[in-house]
């Protein structure tokens, strides 16, 4: 049985665990949005979140006049993976490191590596 919450309620728990994050990890971060949408345009429920962008490590001139990269996390593959809001925020927590890993040019082989993935 997974959770259901509304779209609302889900961001919320979102806002918290970004606030959660440490310092060192969030304060690095310029021109990101951090959004939540149902699912992927596939429709699957395979994959919890997605970074978007250009990762700090590949950036060349970057700044004025870009759109800001987003974090998206998945609302209903991260409730369908949780039955509890304990697990459904440790999930959140782990997609939110995992996508700003990749903001700063950490790819899935290396948080394989820290056990992040």
């Amino acid at each position: 049985m997974s959770l259901e919450l509304t779209p609302d309620e889900f961001e919320t728990i979102v806002v918290d665990e970004l606030d959660a994050l440490p310092d060192e990890m969030v304060e690095g971060l310029e021109n990101v949005v951090f959004v939540t949408e149902d699912r992927p345009d596939d429709g699957s429920l395979d994959l919890l979140g997605l970074y978007e962008g250009t990762a700090l490590t590949e950036r060349d001139v970057y700044g004025f006049g870009e759109l800001p990269d987003r974090i998206v996390l998945y609302r209903e593959p991260l409730l369908a993976i949780s039955e509890t809001e304990d697990e459904l925020r440790d999930e959140i927590h782990v997609t939110l490191v995992h996508e700003i890993a990749h903001y700063y040019g950490i790819d899935d082989d290396e948080l394989h590596r820290l056990g992040w993935a």
